[in-house]
């Protein structure tokens, strides 16, 4: 039998991506944080992606996707589940397209973020709340998709959205011309690490690619280490960017052949480390937007 061929995002993909979200997604900073890197006598540089427009990197995997979308998908409309972020670029998106939306969010979600979900849509977009976690209202999204027959936006499991999240790295790149030593990467269901992790793959290989999970919801390092992909029974939501109970088919293909490591961080430290940005530098991030830089710490005396 013929072994399946794994789907890696192409360069040629990754930079037609860059292209169609010109104008949409913006090119955001790659700044460099003084108080990290005096604390770790290193370089340390922050990707701003909380400062787009949706305030993350969503954006740019649900709009490269909603626009690929033939004339025929667009009028019937798309369904997507989220627990925030991805819900606010899809409502963005429908938005700038003009494509009807219907979005599920898990209970939990913060009010803030519906607020703003329904801002970016406005009357393009109807909010659903269902379910406790991100898995009840992707449960709940595909069936109502499949029953009205429209378009599932996934928010990591698809090529299109990986390689509009991969155009981060894309950036990354262009952004220095310093040799960079290491990439710490938010993951929760898998579409910006396995994205970014494929650019660097092929731009600059010698860096070495960090996946980040919260403790309470390691569904990447599970399924790296079962060497298939395994679902969690129970998460841990407090980091709920990025607590899926099972990462994607097509993410998890690339992230085992692409990271270079695969580690957990406590709750509680990301905790530690949104207090110490907020007072120590003024920047405000949601748990995910720390998972990374929290990570720092365990790689403080590794060359």
């Amino acid at each position: 039998m013929q072994e399946k061929q794994i789907y890696f995002p192409s360069l040629e993909n990754v930079k037609a991506a860059a292209k169609n979200l010109e104008g949409v997604a913006y090119k955001t900073p790659l700044n460099q944080n003084g108080t990290f890197s005096k604390e770790f006598d290193a370089t340390i540089l922050f990707k701003r992606e909380d400062l787009q427009v949706v305030r993350s990197y969503k954006i740019r995997g649900a709009y490269n996707k909603m626009s690929s979308l033939n004339t025929d998908e667009k009028k019937r409309g798309i369904v997507c589940a989220s627990a925030g972020n991805h819900a606010q670029g899809v409502a963005l998106s429908c938005k700038l397209l003009k494509i009807k939306g219907t979005i599920f969010m898990p209970s939990p979600t913060p009010n803030q973020k519906i607020n703003q979900v329904k801002m970016f849509g406005e009357n393009f977009i109807e909010v659903i709340i269902e379910g406790d976690t991100f898995d009840d209202a992707f449960n709940a999204a595909k069936q109502a998709c499949d029953a009205e027959n429209k378009t599932f936006i996934h928010p990591f499991n698809d090529e299109k959205v990986i390689e509009g999240q991969a155009t981060v790295g894309l950036e990354i790149l262009e952004q220095t011309t310093k040799k960079i030593d290491y990439v710490f990467v938010a993951v929760g269901g898998g579409g910006l690490s396995s994205g970014l992790s494929s650019v660097f793959k092929q731009l600059s290989p010698k860096t070495k690619i960090i996946g980040v999970e919260p403790e309470g919801a390691p569904s990447m390092l599970t399924s790296i280490k079962n060497k298939i992909n395994t679902p969690l029974d129970t998460i841990d939501s407090f980091v709920d960017g990025a607590a899926v109970k099972r990462v994607g088919d097509l993410n998890f293909a690339i992230c085992q052949q692409n990271l270079h490591d695969m580690i957990t961080v406590p709750e509680g430290k990301v905790c530690q480390t949104i207090l110490d940005l907020y007072n120590k530098d003024a920047i405000v991030v949601e748990p995910a937007g720390a998972l990374s830089i929290a990570a720092l710490d365990f790689f403080a005396d590794r060359n």
